[in-house]
């Protein structure tokens, strides 16, 4: 369990930041103002899911700002209804307010477009109460005078207000040139706060990879609500355990396409998807209190083609008595068999159960899918799998591997040479690729097995 010294050292990633001249800067303002449509621009990525339809981003989501000549954190944020008394509006609005007591500047999003409304006025009457720096930014302000469109928006207290568009990136960049010119510049590289072991945590709607996330990091970071789809975007959370580095990834809840909506709900599973791809191990989550579904298969199944480590967190395994959890043993035998190198941990987000395990078994995967295995000893193990096991004979001849390297990591690659290797059934593929796991020990990982043929000189004489 992650608690005492470790937490209070490493659960504000952001104060970490603050002491080594990383300014803070969180975005805010109502819904459908261009909000991650800034923080995708400043981050030069798409990490934030964009779409014109109000809501779409829920949680906190970090990333690091480039190309401002310093490093600095941008925070992206819901849209933000002070008001907001229940339910998923005042969950969003609580992550808003943890993020601006977080700040040290607001960038205070309003729409050029629509003008200034009753929303944006109660938004700012909040902000005055909190005393932090703010600066109005007039967003969708393309085409416009830039008088005109900051005009009347000196009403709502702050200065004068910075025109720019989101989208087309007009005035962006001196935008944030302006707004970080009071901070010293830190020594700290973009490169560095970016690194850390890559961890994406999937599974199907509502089965708690919020709350294990919250969980791992000491604080309400993401919000856990009981409701499915309450993620929607890959939020990336820097996190530290034991002294190493961390970027946990969760994704929004991957069902049935048959049950996929339109929308921003498909693109939350494509974002899902590619989160798995660009990690370094993924964390399928399970529900004990339900069943192993066709869908963790399909999600464990993506994982494997892509080559991912996987460590598999079965959730709220304190909520099931003996009887259930013989019984979910036995699915996860019958439906994730494939999954054989992978590790099993029983863990209780809520409960803060297993944690400890889980990720020591994170960190046996993803030292096992970077691995660096020596030429001499892959060849010396592919020779004993041959001398043990024999490939099957295909007409009057026998394939013949010859020797081995390996070519590749993430996931480790082993390349076999020889002769005929292409007659080599799948089947016997497999017994090499097992077999090098066991030799190596690669608890966590998938390993594949690639064949090169060497050509015969004499095969295309008469």
């Amino acid at each position: 369990m992650v608690k005492g010294r470790e937490r209070e050292e490493l659960r504000n990633n952001e104060e970490m930041n603050r002491e080594k001249g990383v300014p803070t800067v969180v975005l805010v303002g109502r819904p459908n103002v261009g909000k991650s449509t800034l923080f995708n621009r400043l981050t030069r990525s798409r990490q934030a899911l964009v779409a014109d339809v109000p809501g779409v981003t829920r949680d906190r989501l970090y990333g690091m700002g480039q190309g401002a000549g310093r490093p600095y954190l941008v925070v992206d944020t819901a849209g933000f209804d002070p008001s907001a008394r229940g339910g998923i509006e005042a969950e969003m609005a609580r992550q808003a307010e943890l993020a601006i007591g977080e700040a040290d500047v607001v960038l205070f999003l309003v729409d050029g477009r629509a003008g200034l409304t009753p929303h944006d006025e109660m938004i700012a009457t909040y902000l005055r109460a909190r005393g932090v720096p703010v600066r109005v930014v007039v967003n969708k302000s393309e085409g416009r005078e830039r008088s005109l469109a900051v005009a009347e928006f000196f009403a709502l207290g702050f200065g004068e207000p910075l025109a720019i568009s989101a989208s087309h990136g007009d005035g962006v960049r001196e935008m944030i040139h302006e707004v970080l010119a009071p901070f010293p510049k830190g020594e700290k590289k973009e490169e560095e706060a970016r690194e850390g072991v890559r961890v994406a945590v999937i599974g199907r709607p509502n089965v708690g990879k919020s709350t294990l996330i919250n969980a791992l990091i000491g604080e309400e970071r993401l919000i856990a609500f009981d409701q499915p789809g309450t993620t929607r975007d890959a939020v990336e959370v820097p996190f530290a355990f034991e002294g190493r580095s961390y970027v946990l990834v969760d994704t929004a809840g991957v069902r049935r396409k048959s049950r996929v909506e339109e929308g921003v709900e498909r693109f939350s599973v494509i974002k899902a998807l590619q989160a798995v791809q660009e990690a370094h191990v993924a964390v399928l989550v399970l529900d004990a209190t339900g069943s192993v579904a066709e869908q963790d298969a399909h999600l464990a199944g993506f994982a494997v083609e892509e080559g991912r480590a996987t460590v598999v967190a079965v959730n709220k395994w304190d909520a099931v008595g003996t009887y259930e959890r013989a019984r979910f043993r036995e699915q996860l035998r019958e439906r994730l068999g494939f999954l054989g190198f992978a590790r099993f941990c029983f863990v209780s987000a809520r409960e803060q159960m297993g944690l400890r395990q889980l990720m020591s078994a994170v960190d046996e995967a993803y030292a096992a899918a970077t691995a660096r295995l020596p030429t001499p000893q892959v060849t010396r193990v592919l020779r004993e799998l041959v001398r043990r096991q024999p490939p099957p004979r295909h007409g009057l001849f026998r394939p013949k591997p010859r020797y081995a390297h390996q070519g590749g990591v993430n996931p480790p690659v082993v390349v076999v040479h020889g002769n005929g290797l292409e007659h080599l059934p799948r089947s016997y593929v497999r017994y090499l690729e097992h077999g090098f796991v066991e030799a190596f020990g690669l608890r966590g990982t998938p390993l594949r097995v690639e064949l090169r043929s060497q050509k015969n000189p004499y095969a295309e004489r008469e």
